[in-house]
C-alpha cells in the first residue's frame, strides 16, 4: 500500500488542499553548479528582481523539454519585467550542458546532483523517492520571498502560469 501511494503521490501531487505553508516565507539561501560548473548564489538572483526558480525530472526528456522551452519562448517578456529564470534538476553538469545547448536555453541550469537545492526548496523526489529525479514544481521569488508556489507544475504553459501569476502580485 505504501508503495501505491508513493507512486500515486509521485505521478500525480499531493491530494490535499492544504494551504502551501512555504508561500511568504523567505526564499531558501543556496547555492549551485550550474551547467558551466560555476557556482550561483540564488541570493545574487534574488537582489536582481523578481526569480522564477523551477524544478524538473530528467533533462532532455519531452515533459522537462517543454517547460524549458516555454520559459525559453517567453524569456525575453519575462527578462522585460526584470525576471531571473533558473532551472534545477538532479542531472549531471555535463547533462545539463547538454540540455541548455541543444535547447538554446538562454539561463543557467543547476546540476544539483547531490540533491541540496531539491532539499532547502522542500521539493521531493519522484515516486516518493524511489526515482533519482526531482518532482516537477515551480516558485516564483520577489524581494526574497516565496510569493508564488506551483506544486504540480505545467509543462508547455509553464510560462504562462508564471506571467499570470506576476500580473496578479502587481
Amino acid at each position: 500500500m505504501r508503495l501505491l501511494t508513493a507512486i500515486f503521490t509521485g505521478l500525480f501531487g499531493s491530494s490535499c488542499d492544504a494551504k502551501d505553508t512555504r508561500v511568504g516565507q523567505p526564499a531558501p539561501q543556496v547555492s549551485g553548479i550550474n551547467q558551466e560548473g560555476k557556482t550561483v548564489d540564488f541570493n545574487d538572483l534574488y537582489q536582481k528582481g523578481p526569480t522564477v526558480v523551477f524544478f524538473y525530472p530528467k533533462a532532455s526528456t519531452p515533459g522537462c523539454t517543454a517547460q524549458a522551452c516555454s520559459l525559453r519562448d517567453a524569456f525575453a517578456d519575462l527578462t522585460k519585467e526584470g525576471v531571473q529564470v533558473i532551472g534545477v534538476s538532479l542531472d549531471t553538469v555535463e547533462a545539463q550542458k547538454k540540455f541548455k545547448t541543444d535547447r538554446k536555453l538562454p539561463y543557467d541550469l543547476i546540476a544539483d546532483t547531490e540533491g541540496k537545492v531539491l532539499e532547502a526548496f522542500k521539493v521531493g523526489k519522484v515516486m516518493g523517492g524511489l526515482l533519482s529525479m526531482a518532482q516537477r514544481q515551480c516558485f516564483l521569488i520577489k524581494d526574497s520571498k516565496i510569493v508564488w508556489h506551483d506544486e504540480s507544475a505545467s509543462t508547455s504553459s509553464q510560462a504562462n502560469d508564471i506571467k499570470k501569476a506576476l500580473a496578479s502580485l502587481e
